[in-house]
């Protein structure tokens, strides 16, 4: 990732900080990973920017740069001048941080007294005036080589993540929607006006690809090879995990033919007559690959699994919000089949034949489901859902415990706590939202509330 740079400077601040903010900006980029793309120095003042005339010749070298950088750090060594910041600033087209260094009891005669703080109430103050959308965290100024900024850094690195990956999202809806579950309807035409595009998939074409998929060929063994790392197969009906590989190499290729950044897939009842499968375990290595794969078609929901997996750099998972748990009221136990990555698991699981379908279909109709645990430790957990022309959605962070379910549970389960969980149940419901919700691991509700609030003008509904 790339980041544009921009130091600020007013003139009858000291111009030395100058230098050594741009020094303190290389090492906190370097220790984060990530570029920096810096106006050069001779064609400013210092480098810098003051005036309206070096504003344009900055927003000029955006220009010229544009599509390489994926979000703008302003840097407020001293106080700065708004009027040169929001002429350089104005047409930036990505998320922008804004950092103001702090003062130093024992420096603060005229020397070196950098009254940055007041210099950005100042900025934030005309980027209000202009609908300027910035990113700044707390504390309100802290120096680049602070563990604050660190923190902040890596934080604005996840929302550009976001941004960038979010703006032109391609979606494969393989199959109609289950006529059993009307609550994963959703509107084309809000997510087309938010850069999202669908792609529908008859399930006469998924298995039209399948059959061109040969048993032999080498990425169905390495499909099939992964699929033993995931999940143990000695219960598995003989050619189970042959057929489960060919699906999802058909998958592979359906995804790189359309150019395809997430699926929501039509996981019953066709693969089950048809194939006698149940693609859950497939889904598991596709949410692994960072290919977001949701079940039974709920599309709005896979742009907000992408969304979580591109806040965490990680794999995300589909699961039902299904039971309490007991009378524990901030408990309750995620659930699904088995599409979760391995990672989001207490190692392999075991592939089983589906139960709902084994009971109104019979045995040996639908191998695939991968039976394990959630792992326990800190996730962030949301869902999606489109209204009236908006695309809304809610975010939250709880944790998944290692309080025991019994064994006879089908599926991979896991309890989630989360404090004040009956109140945000009950405005999950009077919202819309659905069954389904995303989890991935860590705390990412901040980056993905910002980018998806802010930067895309998705509406948050807070729980």
């Amino acid at each position: 990732m790339k980041l544009a740079l921009l130091v600020a400077n007013r003139g009858f601040f000291p111009s030395t900080v100058i230098d050594s903010a741009r020094t303190d900006m290389r090492a906190a980029a370097k220790k984060a990973g990530v570029e920096l793309l810096e106006l050069p120095e001779n064609l400013t003042r210092y480098g810098a920017v003051e005036t309206t005339r070096e504003g344009r010749i900055y927003a000029d070298f955006l220009h010229q740069h544009r599509g390489e950088y994926d979000g703008l750090i302003i840097c407020l060594p001293n106080f700065g001048d708004e009027n040169g910041i929001k002429m350089a600033v104005r047409e930036a087209g990505v998320p922008v941080l804004l950092q103001a260094y702090p003062d130093e009891i024992g420096k603060m005669d005229f020397a070196n007294r950098r009254d940055a703080l007041c210099g950005k109430l100042a900025l934030t103050s005309v980027f209000k005036q202009m609908n300027f959308k910035f990113t700044s965290g707390l504390p309100f100024v802290m120096h680049p080589a602070s563990e604050s900024f660190e923190k902040e850094l890596k934080e604005f690195i996840s929302i550009c993540r976001i941004v960038k990956g979010m703006r032109a999202l391609r979606i494969g809806a393989f199959g109609a929607r289950t006529t059993a579950f009307k609550s994963v309807r959703y509107d084309e035409a809000a997510l087309e006006k938010h850069g999202i595009d669908i792609e529908s998939v008859d399930f006469s074409q998924v298995f039209a690809a399948y059959e061109k998929v040969s048993e032999k060929d080498a990425d169905v063994k390495r499909r099939c090879e992964q699929l033993h790392q995931s999940g143990d197969f000695h219960l598995a009906a003989e050619g189970a995990d042959i057929a489960l590989a060919r699906l999802a190499v058909t998958f592979d290729r359906m995804i790189a033919d359309m150019g395809l950044n997430a699926i929501a897939v039509r996981c019953w009842n066709e693969l089950q007559h048809g194939l006698r499968i149940a693609p859950c375990s497939v889904l598991g290595l596709l949410n692994q690959d960072g290919i977001p794969a949701v079940c039974e078609t709920d599309v709005s929901n896979a742009v907000m699994m992408m969304a979580l997996s591109l806040a965490g750099n990680g794999p995300a998972g589909c699961l039902d919000i299904n039971n309490n748990y007991g009378d524990e009221l901030d408990k309750c136990i995620l659930f699904h089949c088995g599409p979760l990555p391995i990672d989001l698991m207490i190692g392999k699981g075991e592939i089983q034949e589906h139960k709902m379908f084994v009971k109104t279909m019979g045995e040996n109709c639908s191998w695939g489901v991968n039976v394990g645990k959630i792992r326990p430790g800190r996730i962030t957990w949301g869902g999606g859902r489109t209204e009236n022309g908006e695309i809304q959605f809610y975010v939250e962070q709880g944790d998944i415990t290692d309080d025991e379910i019994e064994p006879e549970f089908f599926g991979t389960p896991g309890v989630l706590y989360q404090p004040g969980l009956q109140e945000k149940l009950l405005h999950l419901s009077e919202s819309g939202f659905r069954h389904h919700t995303l989890i991935t691991a860590g705390n990412h509700g901040r980056a993905v509330r910002e980018a998806l609030g802010k930067y895309l003008n998705y509406r948050e509904i807070k729980l």
